[in-house]
């Protein structure tokens, strides 16, 4: 499983194409060969995994029950938009009009890495998440992690 790293800063050009970051690149060997994969994010953001990723991804969605609505509906909306992203001679790639338009992204975008994938964010929306972060955070890391098992790592 690939864990990235960082936080990146990025502009679209007119043509929708977004230089990929030399830090990130540096975390994605394999992007040239064997490409990306973007799509929606659960929030208002795209979410780019490796092919390798992706494959898991499907991999266990195709392991689900089919004959249940729930499912179908879900199997649907999360894959509604995914498109392959292929890295072009000059480190590039073009994200889609429509995945675009979902997320509100304009020029300004940011790369948010989260373990096994990256947000791509509209950089207001992004901003603006942030903003509205928990009073208390520690609170909030004591109620999702509190429970985990791993002892006292703050």
């Amino acid at each position: 499983m690939s864990n990235f790293l960082g936080e990146f800063d990025c502009k679209l050009d007119a043509k929708g194409r977004m230089m990929i970051p030399v830090g990130l690149k540096k975390q994605l060997p394999e992007a040239v060969s064997e490409g990306l994969v973007i799509n929606r994010g659960f929030e208002k953001h795209l979410v780019v995994y490796t092919r390798k990723e992706w494959d898991k991804i499907v991999d266990d969605l195709s392991k689900l029950n089919q004959y249940e609505k729930k499912t179908r509906e879900f199997i649907r909306y999360f894959t509604r938009g995914a498109s392959e992203l292929l890295l072009d001679a000059a480190g590039r790639v073009l994200l889609p009009k429509s995945l675009l338009d979902y997320a509100g992204i304009g020029a300004d975008v940011v790369l948010s890495c989260q373990f096994n994938k990256i947000e791509v964010w509209a950089k207001e929306a992004y901003d603006t998440q942030l903003d509205d972060e928990p009073e208390n955070f520690a609170n909030l890391a004591e109620e999702v992690m509190g429970n985990a098992g791993r002892g006292n790592n703050e």
